[in-house]
């Protein structure tokens, strides 16, 4: 097959762009604060997925303010775009307020859950791995251990890897629960909005 000066400069700079593109993503978490509406969880997604953007982890729990949830979503975003995102988040009805923060910003953990094989494999060495990576065993059955871990994401995954020696049956992981290291002034604000209502 030949391919001309041209077509291949066309090439080079479209896999320039993309690779320009993706070194300049970073990991947001984005709160959102809102009421509990049907249907509202579709209106947040449809924001990501209409501009290309998935979504790595998404969890919704009740707030610290009566009848606020929360949304906890951690996607990989141009810097340049987290902030017309938020304005969209803003403008969903039911929602009250949408928050983007780095890393540095937040505390935040994951559950990770591990059904690994009951067997004659299991000594002394899985112990002492439970052990040093803070993991636990919440069920013994007679065919299957069942473990818990909370942490980081890639302590999790490291976890995991560390486990597949002794069998691992099923691996679940929980999406990120996060909180801001500066929270008390929106949680004001979310008391005044649950009184006023």
């Amino acid at each position: 097959m030949f391919i001309n000066a041209s077509s291949n400069y066309q090439i080079n700079s479209s896999l320039n762009h993309h690779i320009n593109n993706t070194s300049m993503k970073k990991e947001f978490t984005i709160s959102i604060f809102s009421e509990n509406d049907i249907g509202l969880l579709n209106e947040v997604t449809i924001v990501f997925s209409r501009r290309k953007i998935n979504i790595e982890s998404l969890t919704v729990s009740e707030s610290e303010v009566k009848g606020v949830y929360r949304f906890t979503i951690v996607a990989f975003i141009d810097e340049a775009r987290i902030e017309n995102i938020v304005r969209q988040l803003e403008k969903i009805i039911g929602v009250f307020k949408a928050l983007y923060f780095e890393a540095n910003e937040i505390v935040h953990q994951e559950v990770a859950l591990y059904k690994i094989a009951n067997s004659s494999k299991l000594n002394g060495d899985l112990e002492a791995l439970l052990r040093s990576t803070n993991a636990k065993i919440l069920t013994v059955n007679p065919d299957f251990l069942v473990i818990e871990r909370v942490g980081y994401k890639a302590e999790n995954q490291s976890l995991f890897n560390e486990l597949e020696q002794y069998g691992v049956l099923q691996f679940a992981r929980s999406g990120r629960v996060a909180v801001s290291c500066q929270q008390k002034e929106f949680t004001a604000y979310l008391k005044e909005l649950s009184e006023a209502s």
